[in-house]
């Protein structure tokens, strides 16, 4: 059975830091795309970063330069390093694999396995 398991999360004062890990656990990732999205009460899940099967990193426009997404495939854990953390960042972060076909995605549709989530809060 295929387990990917986020830690990490917590409550953060804005300019904050915190350090989001994700490990999976059932089968061997390293030949998949592993993500992160978030997603807040009442809105879409949306798309936080990706460290790719061939080593690209992406991230969304709003988290550039302030996040830092990296993985240790022998451990099979990616981790999100979030630097001057704002309140609009707050949200439910997920971890996910991309299904095997795509290398990239932004999309939550091309994700086949996903975590069960860790609350990320940053007051003001």
């Amino acid at each position: 059975q295929v387990q990917l398991v986020e830690s990490g999360g917590g409550l953060v004062q804005a300019g904050g830091s915190l350090r989001l890990s994700c490990t999976a656990s059932g089968r061997t990732f390293s030949s998949r795309t592993m993500a992160w999205f978030r997603q807040d009460p009442g809105k879409e899940r949306e798309f936080v970063a990706a460290f790719t099967r061939s080593g690209d990193t992406y991230y969304a426009d709003s988290v550039k330069d302030r996040f830092t997404i990296s993985r240790d495939r022998a451990k099979n854990t990616v981790y999100l390093q979030m630097n001057s953390l704002k309140p609009e960042d707050t949200a439910v972060y997920y971890c996910a694999t991309l299904r095997s076909f795509f290398d990239y995605s932004r999309y939550a549709k091309d994700v086949d396995y996903w975590g069960q989530g860790t609350q990320v809060t940053v007051s003001s």
